[in-house]
């Protein structure tokens, strides 16, 4: 059951990555935009769109990717999403200084999200799991050590 639960998770995972990134390259280009942090020394528009077919091809690889690989795109996907926190912080802090802090109400709640994200491609991916059992694995049978 449990079992079942992660791949639900991993192939919703994988369908939120595909239409945020299909959003980065059509109706949500320009909103995206408004995210790229102003320090960022490129484009805004490339980095919208690259990031869009970033999302979509990290989405696919969730879903249709096996064993090791899939345990790679579960770090890869978090990683991903650690990358664009700065993203997050920068427009919340656009947000309270066009608009005072009620009007940054859901860039306050995105930047809450953005771990959740992380820890759901690691879930969902097996790639937390596999970390705990291998650490749990090389304390329980030391290589190098004589018995």
């Amino acid at each position: 059951m449990a079992e079942r639960i992660r791949v639900i998770g991993r192939v919703l995972l994988g369908l939120f990555l595909i239409g945020a990134g299909l959003l980065h390259l059509t109706l949500w280009r320009q909103v995206f935009q408004a995210q790229v942090p102003p320090w960022l020394p490129f484009d805004k528009d490339f980095v919208v769109l690259a990031s869009g077919v970033v999302e979509i091809v990290l989405g696919v690889l969730v879903i249709v990717l096996r064993g090791k690989l899939r345990l790679w795109i579960g770090w890869i996907t978090g990683a991903y999403f650690v990358a664009i926190f700065p993203g997050n912080i920068s427009q919340l802090v656009d947000s309270v200084n066009d608009r005072g802090v009620e009007g940054s109400t859901q860039w306050i709640v995105r930047l809450f999200f953005q771990p959740l994200l992380v820890a759901w491609a690691l879930w969902s991916t097996g790639a937390f799991r596999a970390l705990v059992v291998s650490v749990r694995a090389r304390r329980a049978h030391p290589v190098g050590r004589s018995a």
